[in-house]
């Protein structure tokens, strides 16, 4: 068993380990994932499921700040990142404090790039780096009815 901090890596130690040339299949997808629920954790097997090795960009608390608004993230980066190590379709996790992953998807270079069905492929930040290496991008469906932003919202709702 992979202990949690060995899941941490900073984004040379995933580049090192996971970067061009490789024989596993890389699957990478990012966000600010507060308040995992169980939304994600199926979003996150569906994104395992499309290779060997899932890596999730995480935004650090200042991008989610710059994304979210003030307020969030609820919970700090530190503890989003172990609670993400802590799942089993989860091979890496690295933080990324630009509002975006284009520079770290510039130098991981996926053979695939997930994101939710929130966005078309066409919205993807970093669609075209992906596909000019030869990767593909690819938008899972939702499962449910769940969402960090109205679960916050229901939170302020009830104080």
């Amino acid at each position: 068993m992979t202990a949690l901090k060995d899941k941490i890596l900073s984004r040379a130690d995933v580049v090192a380990r996971y970067g061009r040339p490789r024989n596993e299949r890389v699957v990478f997808t990012n966000g600010c994932f507060d308040l995992l629920h169980l939304g994600h954790v199926e979003y996150l097997e569906q994104a395992k499921s499309l290779g060997d090795v899932l890596v999730v960009g995480l935004n650090t608390d200042d991008s989610v700040r710059r994304l979210k608004g003030s307020g969030r993230p609820l919970v700090g980066e530190g503890d989003r990142a172990r609670v993400l190590a802590g799942l089993a379709s989860i091979d890496a996790v690295t933080l990324f404090g630009e509002d975006t992953p284009l520079e770290f998807l510039a130098q991981l270079l996926p053979d695939v790039m997930v994101k939710g069905g929130d966005y078309t492929v066409a919205e993807i930040v970093g669609r075209q780096v992906v596909e000019a290496a030869g990767g593909t991008v690819t938008v899972v469906p939702f499962v449910g009815n769940y969402s960090t932003s109205a679960l916050f919202e229901r939170l302020k709702e009830d104080s």
